[in-house]
């Protein structure tokens, strides 16, 4: 018996088809995997669902009968709940008043805030979900936000359970308590429907997978029955290369960068203890670790975003410890920032403006105080065209492109300015894997042209897939920095979560 079922579902924006008569059936008690490069139509078709959004045409069945949704408040009474990718919770409120609010539990005309913490911790027990009903939301970790976003779904009774994105921001061992939850869920009789491009989780936890491309089902298959490889090609259309990184093919590799001794404390706690790193020209460096355990202070202290306290930071043999960031570029340190909303780009800002951010001084794209135009719109063409970036032209507002065309305008605009060391942090955060794959790509060739690259990344799969060395952060000390080779990927989880090789006794890593 199918819990949903969207029949010919075509919404559209203006001239854009985000769906075009597509038909999903999901079956009562599975985990569903909706794929698809960014843009594909996943979300849409999942707001529609939720009735944050009406369909032009089509019909939507729950439980085998044909529903008109209004607004998310018709869908959470059929039982359709959805977890948002940036969470709606309110930090100053316990885990118990968030899960319950606008549900509460009364004694006469009053909240009943004895009732309302036992009921969320009966519920939180029935599904093996840790958390503490008195805790302050905004106390939490990323990972236990999410859980309280799941009970505050169950709690409403949900039998429909949508999930958009539900790993992007979470660490190693907080997706793998996220499966282990989604699973007990699945074994309660829940539906769950997992928005992702991701396809090594998909393999790993879904029982059937739907991909969707430019809006219309390409297939929906059993994951017993396909693979990541098929997947990929269904999901971009062509077929995707999963190979490591070939070698290097520099001969001659100068030391460009090192940090020496690199100490750092944050509101009183040591970020960074005494840490040594060596880059060369012509290798890709990945730097290992559960965030948290001191890679934004690394890059910060390379690229001069936060002093250090103790050390130093030589580029080619220069103490560049007490540059600014703006010197830094000057000098040749490229640096793809974590966060490319917050750091990287001016959601407002056309993609033209975007691509000559903190370059504008140049005397490329100034004279006298006045911007070059002729020359500004050839370079940010340029980027458009060497980067592949879907847009209408260079004047398109950077916030109205996908994730994907949002990166490569900043990886196009660091890689424009040729620099020697490159701080590639989080270059493929939020990437669908199209997109993934061309900038693995322009990364390994830069490396190749005998730049020195220092990745950082959550994804260990992507330092494992890229790096000639690998370092590993933790508690804001390297605990181990060799050849990728030397390293086994369980070697890799347990000094990322213990510190040391020894992972006897410990229950291994993911």
């Amino acid at each position: 018996m199918y819990a949903v079922e969207m029949l010919g579902i075509t919404k559209r924006f203006a001239s854009t088809t985000a769906n075009d008569a597509v038909t999903l059936q999901i079956r009562s008690g599975e985990i569903h995997s909706l794929l698809g490069e960014n843009g594909a139509g996943k979300t849409t078709l999942m707001k529609i669902l939720y009735g944050m959004l009406r369909p032009d045409s089509g019909d939507i069945r729950i439980g085998g009968e044909r529903r008109t949704l209004e607004g998310p408040s018709d869908a959470i009474a059929l039982g359709v709940a959805m977890v948002h990718q940036h969470f709606m919770l309110i930090d100053a409120l316990t885990v118990a008043e968030n899960i319950v609010l606008g549900y509460e539990p009364k004694k006469g005309a009053l909240f009943d805030r004895g009732q309302a913490e036992r009921d969320v911790a009966a519920l939180a027990e029935k599904f093996g979900v840790k958390l503490d009903p008195r805790q302050k939301v905004g106390e939490l970790p990323v990972g236990a936000k999410q859980r309280v976003e799941i009970l505050k779904a169950l709690y409403r009774e949900a039998d429909v359970l949508i999930l958009d994105e539900p790993t992007a921001v979470l660490t190693p061992l907080e997706v793998k308590d996220l499966f282990r939850v989604l699973r007990e869920l699945r074994a309660g009789g829940k539906t769950i429907v997992m928005i992702t491009h991701k396809l090594k989780e998909t393999m790993e936890l879904a029982d059937r997978a739907t991909v969707l491309r430019a809006g219309a089902v390409v297939a929906t298959v059993d994951i017993a029955e396909t693979s990541s490889e098929r997947l990929a090609e269904m999901m971009v259309g062509r077929k995707v290369s999963f190979e490591p990184a070939p070698p290097s093919i520099v001969a001659e590799r100068p030391l460009l960068l090192e940090v020496k001794r690199a100490s750092v404390t944050k509101r009183g706690i040591p970020a960074l203890q005494g840490v040594d790193l060596s880059l060369y020209g012509g290798e890709i460096v990945g730097i290992a670790g559960v965030e948290g355990n001191g890679q934004t202070e690394l890059i910060e202290a390379i690229t001069g975003l936060h002093p250090l306290d103790e050390g130093e930071i030589r580029f080619k043999d220069e103490n560049v410890t007490k540059a600014s960031p703006l010197q830094r570029i000057a000098m040749g340190i490229g640096h793809i920032p974590e966060d490319r909303n917050k750091m990287g780009l001016v959601g407002s800002f056309s993609l033209k403006e975007n691509s000559i951010l903190g370059l504008h001084r140049r005397s490329t794209f100034q004279r006298r105080g006045a911007l070059r135009t002729k020359d500004i719109d050839a370079h940010a063409n340029r980027i458009r065209s060497d980067y592949k970036i879907k847009s209408e032209s260079v004047e398109t507002p950077a916030q109205a492109l996908s994730g994907g065309n949002q990166q490569k305008i900043v990886i196009g605009r660091v890689l424009s300015q040729n620099p020697d060391v490159i701080v590639a942090a989080q270059p493929t955060r939020g990437v669908d894997i199209g997109a993934i794959e061309y900038i693995h790509e322009r990364l390994v060739e830069m490396r190749d042209r005998g730049k020195a690259i220092l990745l950082v990344s959550a994804e260990l799969d992507e330092i494992r897939k890229l790096s000639d060395r690998i370092a590993v952060l933790y508690e804001g000390r390297i605990v181990a920095f060799d050849k990728n080779e030397a390293f086994t990927e369980n070697d890799l989880g347990a000094y990322m979560t213990c510190g040391s090789a020894d992972i006897e006794g410990r229950g291994g890593w993911g």
